[in-house]
């Protein structure tokens, strides 16, 4: 069972989540928060396997709430995936360098609300690959200069191509593709990536590849 946590102000919003979330055999909303303090707070409660964290809250807004979750090692299993009115929120790029697990917008359909749950929990895909290159396109030059390739010396040489592809918004699926392997193997790839680098999840390795300059915004392969 999927345990879910809903931070959001407003409750009409949470209450559709909610009658969403119920009705599926394998995930169960735990709890609720109306804004990022609360957020923080029950998150520590009730330690939920993904929070679904709504950007903009009164008191702690939700980018210092992940913030928080994502940075404490008593949480470190939680996956918070962020809420936002526009696809492509100011705020996305940083709240995934935050630690958030991926984004999505609340007039999602409800398909790609619960894949997205699903999806984050298995450590798999943050988005879908077409709105993973757009959140890249739009946002990646706004980020941070190349740090030093921090990490990135521990990778073997497919492991760097692999995290290259990761990082222009390929799935496992179109990385085996593109690398004439299989989809488990490219997994692999990813997964041994993420160890060596300390990544919690995917989100996180698109931003390492970013930050240490192995991709290069613009390039959306």
């Amino acid at each position: 069972m999927i345990r879910v946590l809903l931070a959001d102000d407003q409750s009409l919003v949470r209450a559709g989540f909610r009658a969403l979330l119920d009705a599926q055999p394998d995930i169960e909303v735990v709890g609720e928060a109306a804004d990022g303090e609360e957020a923080v707070a029950r998150a520590g409660e009730l330690r939920p396997d993904v929070v679904l964290m709504d950007i903009r809250m009164p008191h702690r807004d939700g980018l210092d709430a992940t913030r928080a979750i994502t940075e404490d090692p008593v949480l470190d299993a939680v996956r918070v995936v962020m809420l936002t009115t526009f696809e492509l929120d100011e705020y996305v790029f940083e709240a995934i360098r935050s630690g958030a697990s991926g984004f999505l917008v609340k007039d999602t359909e409800p398909e790609e609300l619960l894949r997205a749950v699903r999806a984050v929990v298995d450590g798999d895909a943050l988005l879908s690959p077409g709105v993973t290159r757009r959140l890249i396109e739009e946002f990646a030059a706004r980020s941070k200069a190349p740090a030093d390739a921090r990490g990135l010396g521990e990778l073997t040489e497919r492991e760097r191509e692999v995290m290259a592809l990761v990082g222009i918004g390929l799935s496992n699926d179109e990385i085996a593709a593109r690398l004439v392997v299989s989809p488990l193997t490219a997994k692999t790839h990813v997964s041994r990536a993420m160890v060596k680098l300390g990544a919690r999840d995917r989100a996180q390795l698109v931003v390492l590849a970013y930050e240490s300059g192995l991709v290069r915004p613009g390039w959306l392969g």
